[in-house]
């Protein structure tokens, strides 16, 4: 199932129960999977057009007298375009909102630069209070939306649109603030987030071939990091290496870098250098971006060659 039918089924059984919840768009409900919520809960419902700005003051007003409105958009407008209003109406205001931004990084593809937000977790991740949460898959975003309804403060979903690899069975558990170790090892810690988890499970699968132990955290909550879970493993292991869609400053890897200040582990990393997106799909994309599969096993290597 595509992550965002997830979202909008996930949406519809929480309205059924909650009826604080509502639901704000900027003229890409088709995209989102919501106009079935316009018609199931009318009332709770709110086209504001390509308004980004609006949508996200309305939704601290909605909050302020009670509601618990979700906004979205691609992640540009969702993030960037209205970053004054996050951090004002928003977090200083201490309104509970759930943000949700599509098609993160290079997964905007044919949208190209100007829809391609690589900043979004640096943009947010600056700002007090923000909670930010990249699902890794179909299984773990069903699982988390209650806990994120539930969460009381301004949280941002960063979802990638599209149909995810299953990573999780129906058994798993989520904790909202709790990274996943998917694999245990002893001689590389791989830490990864959204789209790069299956990569992170590849190469660790790949090096296991060649006698090389590797311990797999996936980290869906970027911000507050796990701190904990990631530097018992890079004690552990005594290398890491990140991998993320995102640009890598201000990211994952700084995030993870940040946790392991005191620490003296080497870390490499995987994602978006410095740059802007361009049009493409994705395959060329992870090429031009140095994210390629080949790309994440060089990368590791090279933390393994650093110890």
């Amino acid at each position: 199932m595509e992550m965002r039918d997830v979202f909008a089924k996930c949406m519809a059984e929480m309205m059924e129960k909650d009826p604080s919840i509502c639901v704000l768009d900027a003229d890409l409900a088709n995209s989102h999977r919501t106009p079935a919520l316009y018609k199931k809960f009318p009332g709770r419902c709110y086209e504001c057009g390509i308004a980004e700005q609006n949508m996200a003051s309305i939704a601290a007003g909605l909050s302020s007298y009670g509601f618990k409105p979700y906004i979205s958009s691609f992640t540009p407008f969702a993030t960037r375009r209205i970053c004054d209003q996050i951090a004002i109406s928003i977090a200083y205001s201490q309104q509970n909102v759930k943000i949700i931004g599509s098609d993160p990084g290079i997964s905007a593809e044919l949208n190209g630069g100007t829809h391609m937000s690589m900043e979004d977790i640096g943009v947010l991740r600056s700002i007090p209070g923000m909670v930010i949460f990249e699902p890794v898959d179909e299984v773990q975003l069903g699982k988390a939306m209650q806990q994120v309804n539930d969460y009381e403060g301004c949280l941002y979903i960063r979802l990638f649109r599209k149909v995810q690899p299953v990573i999780f069975d129906e058994n798993y558990e989520f904790d909202l603030f709790k990274a996943d170790v998917l694999r245990e090892g002893t001689d590389l810690t791989i830490v990864a987030s959204g789209i790069m988890t299956k990569d992170a499970l590849d190469v660790a699968e790949q090096l296991a071939g060649e006698g090389i132990s590797c311990e797999v955290v996936s980290v869906h909550t970027v911000k507050p990091i796990d701190k904990e879970t990631i530097v018992a493993s890079a004690r552990k292991t005594g290398a890491v290496v990140t991998l993320e869609n995102h640009n890598v400053l201000g990211g994952l890897h700084s995030a993870v870098l940040e946790a392991l200040a005191e620490e003296k582990v080497p870390v490499t990393k995987v994602g978006v250098p410095d740059k802007f997106g361009e049009v493409g799909k994705m395959p060329y994309l992870r090429e031009v971006m140095g994210m390629t599969y080949e790309d994440c096993l060089q990368q590791a290597r090279k933390a393994l060659s650093l110890k």
